[in-house]
Parts: C-alpha cells; sequence; structure tokens
C-alpha cells in the first residue's frame, strides 16, 4: 500500500528553491526584473525546443487593457508607492506597465488609455529631476489631445514648503484641460504619506474590475526570509562608533562626522544612497514651547491611538523644528485675527517667511493664542526621518556607515533655535550610544556602471559626502576612469571637509583632480561654480569624451548656479547657442550623465 502524498504546493518550486530565488532577486530593480523575465522566458522556450526570434521587439501592450503606472520621484518614495501599486495590481490579475518618468517617452501618452501619475514636487515647486523633460513636454504646447484617457494623480509633496504639491497638482490640472478624464480626485500627500497614499491606491485598485479586465491571479512566492528587513517601520539599532568634528576651532559651522556600526544588520547600501535616521526634538526646545503654551508636560495626550505624555509626544512624535502650511492654517483659528489676516492676504513672500524661516515656537510667540494640549497636537505633523547622503563605500567600510552632517543652530527672533535630527546627532549621541537608522536606496545618483569611464563631482559644504563614498569606491573596484572633484566652503584653514583625505587619494591616484573654491578667503567671494567657469575648456572636453557629471548639496542657490555656469561652459567651448546648451544639458540628464542629489 502507498503512503499517502503531501499536499503539493501551488508552486514548482521546492523551499529551497524558493529561498534561493527570494535572495536572488531581493533589491532589484524594476527594469531588471522585467529583464530577468523575459531572460527567463526565453530560457523556458530554449528548453522546450521553441523557436525564439532572433531580434523581435516585445509585442506592444493592448494599453485599453492596460494600467500604467508612471512615476517621478527625487527621493524614492514615489517609486516605492508605484511599485506597490504595481504590484498589487498584478497579484489581482491586471495588466500592469510600470515606468519612470525619466524612461517614459512622452509620445506615448496619446496612446495609453488609463493612466496613473505617482509624482513628487522638489524644492520650491520644482518637477523631480526624473519627471522634468516630461513635466515641461505635459505643460507645452507640444502635448497632444487626450480625449478618452483616463487619469489619476498622486501627489507628493512637503508643506513646509508654500508650494506643496505643485508638480502633481500641475499634472492633474493639464492632463483633464488636454481632455483626460479623472478617475478620482487628486491626493496631496504630505512628509507622513503612507495613509493618504494607502487610500489612494486602495480606491484606484477596487475601481479596476471596472475599468479593465483581469486574467486569474498571479501566484505568489512565498514570502522566505533570513532574518530581519530594516525600514521606517522597524529602524536597525545602530551603535556610535565615532562623533568627530571635523571643522577648525574658529569655523562658524560645527561640522560632524559620525561613523555608524551595521555589523548584523543585513543593511546593504551602495554609493549615492542615504541613510534615514530616526531622531528626537531638542529637549531645550521642548521645554521652551511648554512654557510658551503653558501647557503641562506630564499631562497625557493620545498620539496615533498610543497615549504618552506631552513632553514625550513633541520630543519624540511630533514636527516642531518646521512649519508647515497646515499649522498655520490651524494656528490661524485660535488667534486674535493677526495671523488669519496674512494669510488671507494671498502674499506668497509673507507666507514662504512664515514657513521658511520660522519654527513652531516663533509662530507661537508672534501670535499667541490659548489652547490645550489635545488641540495643540493635532495641528503638528508627525515627526519624519532625517536623510544624509552617505559618506562612505560598503567595500572599503564593512559593517559600517559613515555621515556628514553640520549641526544646525543659530539665532532668530532674538532667542537660540536648533535643528531636530542634526544635533541630536552632533550633540547628544557619543561613541556606544545607539541611533535608529534606515537605509534609503537613491537609485538616480549611481556611480557608472563602466569604471573606464571618467567621472566629475561637484559638491560644497556636506554636498561633499557621497562623493567621499564615490572616490572610496572606485578606489576599492580599481576603476581606470579618472575622478575630478570639486569642493568649495567658506575658509581654507576652518572649513576643508576631509582634507587629509583628499590629499592622501591625489597622492594614491584615486583622485586625478581637486578644485576648490573658499569664499572668504579674498575680498571677492569665490564659488565651486566659479572654478567651473575658470575650468570650462577642460570641463567640456571631459564631458565630450564621455565623463559622468555629478552635483550635490543646496537646491536653493548652489545647485541653480552650478547649472548655469554648465550651460554657459557647453555654450562657450562647443560653440552653440545657449538654447542648444540647455538642451544638451538636458540630454545628459536623460542619458543618466548629469545626475542631482539636490535639497
Amino acid at each position: 500500500m502507498r503512503a499517502s502524498t503531501a499536499q503539493q504546493s501551488p508552486l514548482p518550486l521546492d523551499d529551497s528553491q524558493s529561498q534561493r530565488l527570494n535572495d536572488a532577486l531581493a533589491g532589484l530593480s524594476t527594469d531588471q526584473l522585467q529583464w530577468i523575465s523575459g531572460y527567463a522566458a526565453g530560457l523556458a522556450a530554449a528548453a522546450s525546443g521553441a523557436a525564439l526570434p532572433s531580434a523581435a521587439p516585445a509585442a506592444a501592450a493592448d494599453a485599453a487593457n492596460t494600467l500604467t503606472i508612471l512615476y517621478g520621484s527625487q527621493t524614492g518614495n514615489g517609486q516605492g508607492i508605484a511599485e506597490d501599486l504595481g504590484r498589487r495590481a498584478r497579484e489581482k490579475g491586471f495588466g500592469v506597465s510600470l515606468c519612470s518618468l525619466a524612461e517614459y517617452k512622452p509620445s506615448q501618452l496619446k496612446r495609453e488609455s488609463l493612466v496613473t501619475f505617482v509624482i513628487s514636487t522638489h524644492g520650491e515647486g520644482d518637477p523631480p529631476d526624473d519627471a522634468e523633460l516630461f513635466h515641461e513636454f505635459l505643460l507645452s504646447k507640444k502635448a497632444p489631445k487626450l480625449d478618452g484617457l483616463r487619469f489619476a494623480v498622486l501627489a507628493l509633496g512637503d508643506s513646509s514648503y508654500v508650494n506643496f504639491c505643485q508638480t502633481g497638482r500641475e499634472f492633474d490640472r493639464r492632463l483633464e484641460e488636454l481632455g483626460g478624464e479623472r478617475l478620482q480626485a487628486l491626493v496631496e500627500c504630505d512628509v507622513d504619506y503612507e495613509d493618504s497614499a494607502n487610500g489612494w491606491s486602495a480606491e484606484l485598485l477596487g475601481r479596476l474590475p471596472e475599468l479593465i479586465n483581469a486574467s486569474a491571479p498571479v501566484p505568489q512566492l512565498r514570502a522566505v526570509t533570513s532574518g530581519p528587513r530594516y525600514d521606517k517601520h522597524r529602524p536597525f539599532a545602530a551603535e556610535v562608533l565615532a562623533n568627530q568634528k571635523i571643522t577648525g576651532r574658529d569655523s562658524t559651522k560645527d561640522v560632524r562626522h559620525i561613523e555608524l556600526s551595521l555589523e548584523g544588520s543585513g543593511l546593504q547600501y551602495e554609493p549615492g544612497d542615504a541613510l534615514a535616521v530616526i531622531v528626537r526634538n531638542p529637549p531645550q526646545l521642548v521645554d521652551e514651547l511648554l512654557a510658551a503654551l503653558q501647557l503641562d508636560g506630564a499631562q497625557a495626550v493620545t498620539v496615533r491611538d498610543e497615549s504618552m505624555a506631552l513632553a514625550d509626544a513633541l520630543a519624540e512624535r511630533l514636527e516642531i523644528t518646521a512649519v508647515s502650511t497646515g499649522f498655520l492654517s490651524a494656528w490661524a483659528q485660535h488667534g486674535d485675527g493677526e495671523l488669519a489676516k496674512l494669510l488671507d492676504g494671498g502674499d506668497r513672500d509673507v507666507l514662504a517667511d512664515l514657513v521658511e524661516n520660522h519654527q513652531v515656537i516663533d509662530i507661537v510667540r508672534r501670535f499667541p493664542a490659548t489652547v490645550d494640549a489635545p488641540t495643540f497636537i493635532a495641528s503638528l505633523r508627525k515627526l519624519s526621518p532625517r536623510s544624509y547622503s552617505i559618506a562612505s563605500s560598503a567595500k572599503a567600510n564593512p559593517d559600517e556607515v559613515h555621515l556628514t552632517v553640520a549641526a544646525v543652530r543659530y539665532t532668530a527672533f532674538g532667542t537660540e533655535h536648533w535643528g531636530a535630527a542634526s544635533t541630536h546627532l552632533a550633540d547628544r549621541l557619543e561613541e556606544g550610544d545607539s541611533v535608529s537608522v534606515f537605509v534609503e536606496p537613491n537609485t538616480r545618483f549611481r556611480l557608472p556602471a563602466d569604471d573606464a569611464r571618467d567621472v566629475i563631482m561637484i559638491g560644497p559644504g556636506t554636498g561633499v559626502a557621497p562623493f567621499r563614498a564615490f572616490v572610496e569606491e572606485r578606489e576599492e573596484r580599481g576603476a581606470d576612469g579618472r575622478n575630478w572633484l570639486f569642493f568649495g566652503d567658506r575658509t581654507f584653514r576652518d572649513d576643508f571637509l576631509y582634507q587629509l583625505e583628499w590629499q592622501r587619494h591625489l597622492k594614491s591616484g584615486a583622485l586625478h583632480r581637486l578644485d576648490v573654491a573658499f569664499s572668504r578667503d579674498q575680498a571677492d567671494k569665490v564659488y565651486v561654480q566659479d572654478r567651473l567657469r575658470e575650468n570650462g575648456a577642460e570641463i567640456h572636453a571631459w564631458l565630450e569624451g564621455g565623463a559622468a557629471l555629478y552635483v550635490c548639496g543646496d537646491a536653493k542657490h548652489m545647485a541653480g548656479d552650478v547649472d548655469d555656469a554648465l550651460a554657459a561652459i557647453i555654450a562657450e567651448h562647443g560653440g552653440v547657442s545657449p538654447d542648444d546648451a540647455q538642451a544638451r544639458l538636458k540630454e545628459l540628464r536623460r542619458d543618466g550623465r548629469y545626475q542631482r542629489d539636490v535639497y
């Protein structure tokens, strides 16, 4: 008599094969997964004896029966939301086409039937770098009529900027102007975006059966994990290995080199990625805010269904170092009307000043009001993790991650002010302490895959952090390409970050050129864009030779000044018009040879 057979898995894989497949696919991008899908199909066809066309183009998707998901993402949040939506739609059996706006051909839009956009706004109302060209096309006269297109837009932004979610609003409005039919109302997400994004996705997924046909549900691999996966909901407690000041004693800035241990975490990162840090607000700021509000810090309050002391909520859970437009609107309801008049006046400069130059305590002091603790905390946003460009190569520093952090301390309105994350890291962490972290991949800011390609890096101030990682990585890989760094700060003596390391890299050949600009060491201020122009002929030659170009740092001033300098260099040394020079820069961005990490 035969023994009864065990119940078979719905997948033709045993546990070991499933484990290996999960391990192999972990961390791959959407494009890589799609390529692997086609590659595996080809192997299956070859194994079955089926003939393979030598160079047949992929069959065009049935636009009328496909959900097209397009995303533009500056920090990766938008990409994550788009990928999650695509996965959930595929699991229900719906056809999905997922693509970054950097890779999407704008002319394809008129052929689409059902499109969703997940689009962030960067800085003062700008589109993210990967959506810049599509944004320009959509708002131009070249954009086609879109009669028959059904669309939905999820906008990501930060309400501590006046032009909150502007790019998403522009997309939503323009698609309707061109004849598109809105499937659901525009949803605007602040930095605490998960609930709003999940609600938007759930509504869309619920409508898919009436919009497109579904095939049989796609079988899913059983989740097999080899250990904990750390993210914003479950960060890793990293031990502080070093917290060293790297500016001179007479510097006006306190910049720290911080080393953290990742031993035992399994966390992996690439040069160009960021490390997100879970922080606490400055305790002295919490005390001052409680005093200004005349509230008892021991009073129990509820934050997201959790009861805690008011002082703990202000220290650990709520944003008090940045003002949002939502907080201003809420606070205006409780005062004597002065703030409400300012907001109702529609003067964007006034609103911008309140948002950009004030902390919550400044608003409370300037526009006094009496509120109870529950009312006050209801007006505040959740305290979000702060992200820092990683300043180390994992190959050169196994089980470690390094950061370059400028402590934010300044005087305004007659009182001292502090940043949340920077002072938490600089002032309140010593060797042996721990800090909660997780890695934020940044696939838009990557070294060339070709190690023979030259690299030009422009990183003034703490913007030099990722380039420390780039040079370390290229040295470890034995890259043949040349590395040229432009660095700038205030003074040579006190603000030359990582000076000894750059000198060592120059001596070893890991760094081929270093040009510096110290703005306050002479009567006329000199900045990195001035050094770029001085070396314009050689920069142009490097670019014509295929060099990749990287910029990191301040978005408000530096990034635009550098962009103008590069365009001027291309125009002068390439013998083209200013418009053609700008077009060339856009081409370099589209080809991935001009990448920016600006904030």
